[in-house]
């Protein structure tokens, strides 16, 4: 009897200290990303149903890393995240373009990811020029990764002069 005694009132004890820190609590679910934004209306977010929606939907688009990684899609990046990490997050939720407009020599995604890795403006076609000739590398590559995409775009820019400076591998 005497230790169910103290087993209750240690309890007790340990849920009147705790209460104040989970009712001051602003998070209404699992964070940021698409499914944050999609599933934000919905009146009752601390229920199971709609955080399950938001972490599912965050976990099969992957855009809740890159809007941490960018500030974007209600996400903070108030953390600190490591220049040489942002081009790996971007190539990682952006591959199948990146690879589409290595090949094409430019475009949207491609201008971003030279943007991440501190290619100057007045050095872009120069680094558009050397994407679009290491293309036929990464598609005959084994290693189909955003990392051998990184990888490749840097041995290519070594070779070049005006983008050599800029080399994050």
């Amino acid at each position: 009897m005497k230790n169910g005694y103290w087993l209750v009132l240690g309890a007790m004890l340990l849920g009147s200290s705790a209460a104040p820190v989970w009712a001051d609590n602003p998070d209404t679910g699992p964070g940021c990303g698409l499914g944050k934004n999609l599933w934000s209306d919905y009146s009752h977010q601390k229920s199971i149903g709609p955080q399950v929606l938001m972490a599912t939907t965050n976990g099969t688009s992957g855009t809740q890393t890159f809007g941490i990684s960018s500030g974007t899609s209600g996400c903070t990046n108030d953390g600190t995240v490591f220049a040489q990490y942002k081009t790996g997050v971007f190539a990682a939720a952006n591959y199948d373009s990146l690879a589409q407009e290595m090949a094409q020599g430019g475009g949207e995604h491609l201008a971003s990811l030279a943007e991440l890795m501190g290619v100057p403006a007045e050095d872009r076609p120069a680094f558009f020029a050397v994407a679009q000739a290491q293309y036929p590398t990464l598609v005959s590559s084994s290693d189909n990764s955003p990392a051998a995409m990184i990888h490749i775009l840097n041995d290519g820019m070594r070779a070049e002069p005006a983008l050599a400076k800029v080399v994050t591998q």
